[in-house]
């Protein structure tokens, strides 16, 4: 297994990329008069995902970033429950549901089995 030297190496970080683009390619056309709010719910909390494994990586140190994954896992929960929300104003149909919502559930597994391995390993971190 190669080392990881930065974020991006990190399949949790390229699924939540991919999140993140899957949503823009499925959200860019909806109509936001009504819903905007929502819709603009939905890109930032899908970027707080990605966005915050990749500070806690920067932060060089094992126990940030456990508390950064943690947040980013908890913003994937969010992101499941807006993702109801969005099904329920008929911003997405069922099948963009279920895309969506499966891929989110994946990255948040993910998170926690990373956050699980970083309890149990001895590595600190370069800050440490």
């Amino acid at each position: 297994m190669s080392k990881i030297k930065s974020f991006e190496d990190l399949k949790v970080w390229q699924d939540a990329r991919e999140l993140n683009k899957k949503m823009f390619q499925i959200l860019k056309g909806k109509d936001d008069k009504n819903t905007g709010f929502l819709i603009n719910h939905l890109f930032k909390t899908s970027g707080s995902i990605m966005d915050n494994i990749a500070e806690g990586f920067e932060r060089n140190g094992n126990k940030e970033f456990k508390q950064f994954l943690s947040i980013s896992k908890g913003s994937a929960g969010e992101l499941s429950s807006q993702l109801y929300r969005a099904l329920d104003a008929a911003i997405i149909n069922q099948e963009e549901f279920k895309e969506l919502t499966d891929i989110t559930k994946s990255i948040g597994n993910q998170l926690g089995s990373f956050m699980s391995y970083l309890k149990t390993t001895s590595y600190k971190g370069g800050k440490f």
